[in-house]
């Protein structure tokens, strides 16, 4: 008679629930299903656990909320210090983008919170550190902040709301809403369509570093605008 257990497999031990992992199952929740489908429900079936088990990592949703958010700013690359300032901006900006691109139910949540994470306050500084080295007084690095990442979402809102995902499907949106319009009656949009957005290799995403330019091109550290 063969030994007791002997051959058997014994199940695997279930990994261990932690606050991270709680934070992590509801930004996937929110990037499958936008950040209306969370609750504590949505986020333990996944993991395993009842509802419950998650009040002992975290204290409610607005908790897991505020962690939500800070793993998203946490996943944006920091300015680098190595280089100028709109050098820097531009990388941070740029990589904020394709984050917010990858957690579209991020943007309205960013700066709502009113307990920010390490994470949110890092980059917060960083951005702030690379703009006063680059000769920004407080006010003007506040001022610059806040336009580049009101350029920031608002163009990231107005790509996710378009109806077409790349270069692929401008054509045929374009083309239908063309059709659909009368002969001749809005001549300067028909314009733009058919000599701009239906050439070959447009791409709405080159609309952005255009934006992002003429702002860093626009904006002066006080040390150059007071000379």
């Amino acid at each position: 008679m063969p030994e007791e257990g002997k051959g058997r497999r014994r199940p695997s031990a279930r990994t261990p629930l932690t606050r991270e992992r709680v934070i992590r199952m509801a930004v996937s929740v929110a990037d499958e299903k936008g950040s209306a489908a969370l609750s504590m429900r949505a986020i333990a079936d996944p993991l395993g656990v009842e509802a419950m088990s998650l009040y002992h990592h975290v204290a409610g949703k607005e908790d897991i909320l505020d962690g939500m958010v800070d793993e998203v700013f946490s996943e944006i690359d920091l300015p680098p210090r190595d280089t100028d300032w709109k050098s820097a901006v531009r990388h941070r900006t740029e990589s904020a983008r394709a984050v917010l691109r990858r957690h579209p139910w991020a943007v309205g949540l960013m700066d709502s919170r009113s307990r920010p994470g390490p994470a949110t306050l890092r980059h917060h500084d960083a951005v702030i550190g690379v703009l006063r080295a680059g000769g920004f007084s407080v006010a003007m690095a506040a001022h610059a902040f806040s336009l580049i990442d009101s350029y920031l979402y608002g163009f990231v809102i107005q790509e996710l709301s378009l109806p077409f995902s790349g270069p692929a499907e401008v054509d045929e949106v374009a083309e239908a809403i063309l059709r659909e319009m009368p002969a001749g009656a809005y001549p300067h949009l028909t314009e733009l369509a058919t000599e701009h957005a239906l050439k070959p290799g447009y791409d709405y995403a080159d609309e952005f570093p255009f934006g992002l330019t003429l702002i860093l091109d626009a904006l002066r550290p006080d040390e150059v605008a007071g000379t």
